[in-house]
């Protein structure tokens, strides 16, 4: 090989600027690549079990909310129902009396049916007396001999009293003259007696109206016999009601007793109608309590000018009671009944609290509280028997929004 070829071979050793010039091969790469796969998949890991760790928690939050019963509440109204009650009764007319014959005979003639407006004093039916008119006339005859008898008395003891005094008769015959004209006196005095009973009697053939009112019932007819006295059952020939006024009589249950006031003035309604309303007073009361019904007896009357409101009907008078101070209204299906008391169920901060109350009326579908409530105290409906103190619950809705908590 010449110069000139070596020249031109290329040489294993570098040149000075070859060996200061950096190493460019990337060798590091690899190891840089690798941390952050290791640190990607840790994260994806981690993740995961992050994850996982949360959805289980998240499952155990539900379970222990499905295990915590859900309630149904309501709140209290405030004030009471007590305000007004109703209270039922029959009208009754002011005065209401049969009328019966005072004396035997026959129905002569009657003047007056049902349905009649009549005035004290008239004349509603004639009944005929023939055994009592010969009676009377027996016993008028019989008062005359008396008053004959006594008149011959008189004299014989004034002639004897005169006798006596010039001693021509003696003292025994004198008392004798004078008694027979006291036993002769009697004898008037029981036959005028007689008379008159009878003459009463008579006057009871003409049967007329005791006071004005309506006439209800007639039993009788035109020659219907009349049996009167004592060893006959009577029998009512007319039936006379007074209906310008009306009674009212009311069962007032104890609880209400002290509320009853003379004098207030109540209203009354009745089923044959229904859009009027009728004033009525509180004129008496019983001053007792029944034994047997716990009520009080009070008198209701009605004014009935116009004859609308007939005796009998059935009628609802409306009574005015003061409420409650403090008082509310539940339904009384959130009442539980314990051996120790009633008791409500009020949910405070999500646990039952059985409250012991005190109830003032009950109204049926709902009770009034005086005590142991606030309006603001959410109460338990339909509590189950199981229903303990501290008991977590839910509540279902909301009694004032209707929402779900």
């Amino acid at each position: 090989m010449t110069q000139n070829q070596s020249n031109h071979l290329p040489s294993n050793n570098p040149t000075p600027s070859e060996a200061q010039a950096p190493d460019r091969t990337p060798k590091g790469r690899p190891l840089i690549l690798g941390a952050i796969a290791v640190i990607v998949i840790g994260l994806a890991i981690f993740g995961g079990i992050h994850t996982r760790v949360q959805a289980e928690a998240q499952l155990n939050q539900v379970a222990k909310a499905s295990a915590i019963p859900f309630v149904d509440v309501i709140y209290p109204k405030t004030g009471s129902n007590a305000e007004e009650i109703q209270l039922p009764g029959n009208t009754q007319a002011f005065n209401d009396t049969p009328i019966y014959a005072r004396t035997s005979g026959y129905v002569k003639q009657w003047y007056v049916d049902i349905g009649a407006h009549v005035k004290q004093g008239q004349l509603l039916a004639v009944i005929e007396t023939p055994e009592l008119d010969h009676q009377l006339a027996q016993a008028r005859a019989e008062l005359k001999n008396a008053q004959a008898n006594l008149q011959i008395s008189e004299i014989t003891a004034k002639r004897w009293q005169n006798l006596l005094k010039t001693n021509a008769v003696s003292q025994q015959e004198t008392d004798q003259a004078v008694s027979d004209l006291s036993s002769k006196q009697a004898l008037v005095d029981s036959s005028k007696a007689n008379v008159d009973r009878l003459e009463q009697l008579q006057s009871f053939e003409r049967i007329t109206a005791p006071f004005s009112g309506i006439i209800t019932v007639r039993n009788t007819d035109i020659g219907a016999l009349i049996q009167a006295g004592d060893n006959s059952a009577p029998k009512e020939l007319f039936h006379l009601a007074a209906i310008q006024k009306l009674r009212v009589y009311i069962p007032v249950p104890e609880v209400y007793a002290g509320s009853i006031k003379t004098g207030d003035s109540v209203n009354l309604t009745l089923d044959a109608f229904p859009n009027d309303e009728f004033k009525g007073t509180l004129v008496r009361n019983a001053d007792a309590i029944d034994a047997t019904s716990r009520t009080l007896n009070v008198e209701v009357d009605v004014d009935n000018p116009s004859g609308k409101l007939f005796p009998g009907a059935y009628a609802f008078v409306h009574l005015k009671v003061p409420s409650s101070v403090g008082a509310v209204t539940i339904p009384s299906n959130t009442l539980l009944f314990r051996s120790e008391g009633l008791r409500a169920g009020v949910v405070r901060n999500g646990h039952i609290e059985l409250v012991p109350i005190t109830i003032g009326q009950d109204y049926g579908s709902s009770v009034e509280v005086l005590s142991g409530l606030s309006p603001k105290d959410a109460i338990v409906i339909n509590p189950s028997d199981s229903l303990a103190n501290n008991t977590p619950v839910q509540i279902e809705n909301n009694a004032k929004t209707g929402a779900r908590q």
